[in-house]
């Protein structure tokens, strides 16, 4: 059994993000890109990627295609020396992918699940997964085999001691319901956005989302893009604010944030180090395409995280 600081269990696939667009796309017109990126996808495997170029030992396990795609993420994954002896691979099956095509401040993502939603309870080994300290999860609606199983595989990981985080990220179809509130009091970290945070506690308030996310998570942590992050923990609110860059791509920002407040909460930070580092992170994450572009070049990672 290898020696991992944190285990997910989660999707993957490519995102394939289209730059220059116009905001506005009539149908049956040739409409032209000015750039094209094909970059690791979703928020597990970005999450998981960053995580292991920041020096955490990561363990993986995904239901992955039995196509070239597949075998190009989980690729990315393994040269970054994410652990990958329990991937699943489906044989005869298509991998998921997103299209992303950002304009200015917005953008549209087009996501088809293949084997995203197909990741089930019997795809997971727990004794792998418990053999970590941490246990995280994302995109908990797109994994639609898995997600309804959610509360008691989060009640495992704390049964066996570990420590457990979750990034829901959106829900397609809008509801915010399924097995989510059962979930969260088996949550140490709650990582959403404000937006996100919002739809969980049905609310247009951001100060009654925190209540209501607080009463059921020791430490919910929001995530706000350019004004930074705010952090809740045993009622006790911490703010950082982002950092400055000059944005290339926001694409996988909130997941490299994930990954560096995570880097720091394995390491013992407290929570302003936690705050501050995600922040690092996500800015980083910003100034190449994609969510883990920039953590490829780790003289440059090194360079701008200071260490």
């Amino acid at each position: 059994m290898p020696e991992l600081d944190i285990t997910i269990a989660g999707e993957i696939n490519l995102d394939l993000i289209l730059y220059g667009l116009p905001t506005a796309m009539p149908v049956e017109r040739e409409l032209l890109a000015s750039a094209f990126s094909m970059t690791l996808g979703s928020s597990s495997a970005i999450v998981a990627h960053n995580l292991a170029a920041l020096g955490s030992r990561v363990g993986f396990i995904t239901r992955a295609g039995g196509d070239a795609l597949a075998q190009m993420a989980l690729d990315r994954l393994g040269a970054c020396g994410v652990d990958l002896s329990r991937v699943v691979r489906s044989e005869g099956t298509a991998s998921g992918v997103t299209v992303i095509l950002p304009h200015e401040r917005d953008r549209h993502i087009l996501t088809y699940l293949g084997t995203i939603a197909d990741l089930r309870i019997q795809d997971l080994d727990f004794e792998y997964l418990t053999s970590a300290r941490h246990f995280h999860m994302s995109s908990l609606f797109l994994q639609r085999s898995l997600s309804p199983r959610a509360p008691e595989i989060f009640e495992r990981m704390k049964a066996s001691g570990l420590t457990t985080s979750l990034d829901t990220n959106d829900d397609p179809d809008d509801q915010w319901t399924g097995s989510l509130e059962a979930t969260l009091p088996f949550v140490d970290v709650l990582l959403p956005n404000e937006r996100e945070a919002l739809k969980m506690a049905r609310t247009h308030d951001l100060d009654t989302a925190i209540e209501w996310l607080s009463r059921r998570v020791k430490t919910v942590v929001i995530k706000m893009g350019s004004r930074g992050a705010l952090a809740v923990h045993h009622g006790q609110r911490y703010t950082a604010p982002a950092a400055a860059v000059r944005v290339v791509d926001p694409v996988g920002a909130g997941d490299s944030f994930d990954a560096g407040f995570l880097d720091q909460f394995l390491r013992g930070g407290d929570v302003e180090t936690c705050l501050h580092f995600g922040n690092l992170c996500g800015a980083f994450s910003t100034t190449a395409s994609g969510g883990t572009e920039a953590f490829r070049d780790r003289t440059a990672m090194r360079a701008f995280l200071g260490s």
